[in-house]
């Protein structure tokens, strides 16, 4: 029964991201003709994955990171990089060649799936692990500072990231001959420099971005739920009690960082093979960790659910707001001025939504 226990959520939640994919994408595409909010929910899946994924540092251990999005550029390029110059090495194109489950259009008439989809996975966990190791090789010196120091060194890292892709890298290659003869180790250097990364084929879909939402939520609330959660929040509440009590502060701010990192990685991964999408490095610097920042403080800092429900928001919101396109983004920041000054502490604070206090924190019967 423990393993039943243990298993079974994964279960429910391949299960969900399957039906999501072969029943809800059709519904939406083609009875509703909502081909646009197929995107959207993508690009919401994306969000949350970040969201919840940076609320593993900033709100589990109250660390301040502000630069989520490094990761989710090393995700995404190295994830790219192995989908591109596979598929070339593989069939000399880089065309769609997935099955059902990596595709956003109904009625291919393609199997489920394909060796692409398995090699997608593949270039995902990899851009994953290779965010997990930067998390790691920064976090081991930086996360002994706190607070602005922290941020300071975690912007830096950023902005380091995005400079090296963008000046360090060079046009993508086109030509299949060309990139048989060159060998694997130099493709890493070919990855379009400032004008970004063209050609990816779109392999990301309802059931890749739920399947990976729904694995965050888990090993996040699992996380949360556990000792070393509990060693976590205790970091956040009181670092210098936590560390009189035993707990090792720097060793947990590396794990949670290191994990945050990966999440953030797979993210960029799904990012980067998002329908109209070019990968850019530009487009991932700190205004894109501080769109990510907004939504984690805005949920609630240690609030997972908190982190849902903005990252849901904040990314539906400035697509309604489209209708007044020019005071679209003054709308949007008067929204979030209001809402800050309303609710300080985010919308649920500390709580979760299934929690009583966190509705009593909502109607204000109870200060958090």
């Amino acid at each position: 029964m423990a393993i039943l226990r243990g298993w079974m959520p994964i279960v429910i939640c391949l299960v969900a991201a399957l039906l999501a994919q072969l029943y809800l994408k059709p519904f939406l595409i083609t009875t509703m003709g909502w081909d646009f909010a197929a995107k959207l929910l993508v690009d919401v899946g994306v969000n949350i994955i970040l969201a919840v994924s940076l609320t593993m540092v900033n709100g589990f251990t109250g660390q301040f990171s502000i630069g989520h999005a490094a990761f989710m550029a090393v995700g995404g390029y190295v994830a790219a990089a192995i989908m591109y110059y596979g598929s070339y090495r593989l069939v000399g194109n880089a065309d769609l060649a997935g099955g059902e489950l990596s595709s956003m259009i109904v009625g291919r008439g393609a199997p489920l799936a394909t060796k692409f989809d398995l090699l997608f996975l593949v270039a995902l966990l990899a851009g994953g692990l290779s965010a997990a190791v930067c998390g790691y090789l920064v976090g081991l010196p930086s996360l002994r500072l706190r607070g602005d120091y922290l941020a300071i060194v975690t912007l830096g890292f950023g902005e380091i990231v995005r400079v090296l892709i963008q000046s360090q890298t060079s046009d993508v290659l086109y030509d299949p001959e060309e990139i048989d003869r060159v060998p694997w180790y130099s493709l890493a250097t070919k990855l379009g420099g400032s004008l970004g990364f063209s050609g990816l084929p779109f392999y990301t879909s309802m059931f890749w971005v739920f399947a990976f939402m729904f694995a965050t939520l888990l090993v996040a609330w699992r996380i949360k739920s556990s000792t070393y959660g509990r060693a976590m929040l205790s970091i956040r509440e009181d670092e210098i009690a936590g560390e009189a009590m035993g707990v090792n502060t720097t060793q947990y701010k590396i794990r949670a960082f290191v994990l945050s990192a990966f999440f953030a990685g797979c993210a960029g991964g799904l990012f980067a093979h998002t329908v109209g999408v070019q990968l850019n490095a530009g487009e991932l610097g700190f205004v894109k960790s501080f769109d990510i920042i907004i939504m984690v403080v805005l949920g609630g800092l240690g609030s997972i659910s908190g982190a849902v429900i903005a990252a849901i928001i904040l990314t539906i919101l400035p697509e309604a707001l489209r209708s007044v396109a020019s005071y679209r983004m003054v709308v949007y920041a008067i929204a979030l001025i209001v809402m800050m000054i309303v609710r300080p502490k985010g919308l649920l604070g500390v709580h979760e939504v299934w929690e009583r206090s966190a509705w009593d924190w909502l109607l204000g019967k109870k200060k958090s």
